[in-house]
């Protein structure tokens, strides 16, 4: 039995050279993993929404006023993504008066926005259709959600602005 137990290594003690190293070692991963979370969260989204937050406040009462002019208008518009085969799509916007005429002569600006990636928007040409609607050909319109943008001028004027949530399925 003596030879048994001496064949048996005893364990090494746990000093405190040990757990130092335990520490550094876990301290050093948490660390690690977030500086390559912080990385890529920064490399991916900047966080500037607004060049100028100054400027963007000062426009805010002119915002307001030509929101109540829009109301007053009364236009009739909708607007539709529709997704065609392979990785195209279409915009078609309906544009019509109070009296449900369709609008002419105007002039019809689109943007699909990305909520998170700004060098993602894609700015969309409208032409006319005829009876008030505008369609915009897109030969690829990614999958996800956006956000359009749709502004009409009339006379040199902005005269409509609207922005709405859509998903473009694939």
């Amino acid at each position: 039995m003596a030879m048994a137990e001496m064949n048996a290594k005893e364990p090494k003690p746990f000093t405190g050279k040990t757990v130092l190293a335990w520490l550094f070692g876990f301290f050093g991963v948490i660390f690690a993993a977030n500086a390559v979370f912080l990385y890529l969260a920064f490399g991916s989204f900047p966080g500037v929404v607004v060049e100028s937050s100054y400027k963007a406040g000062q426009s805010y009462n002119q915002e307001i006023a030509a929101a109540r002019a829009q109301e007053e208008l009364n236009w009739q518009i909708s607007s539709e993504v529709v997704r065609k085969d392979g990785a195209g799509g279409q915009l078609v916007v309906t544009a019509a008066d109070a009296d449900n005429n369709p609008l002419y002569g105007i002039d019809l600006r689109a943007t699909l926005k990305h909520p998170a990636q700004g060098n993602a928007d894609i700015e969309l040409s409208l032409t006319a259709d005829g009876g008030g609607r505008y369609i915009a050909e897109m030969e690829e319109l990614p999958v996800g959600s956006w956000n359009l943008i749709l502004e009409i001028d009339q006379d040199g004027t902005r005269k409509f602005k609207s922005e709405n949530r859509v998903f473009v399925k694939d």
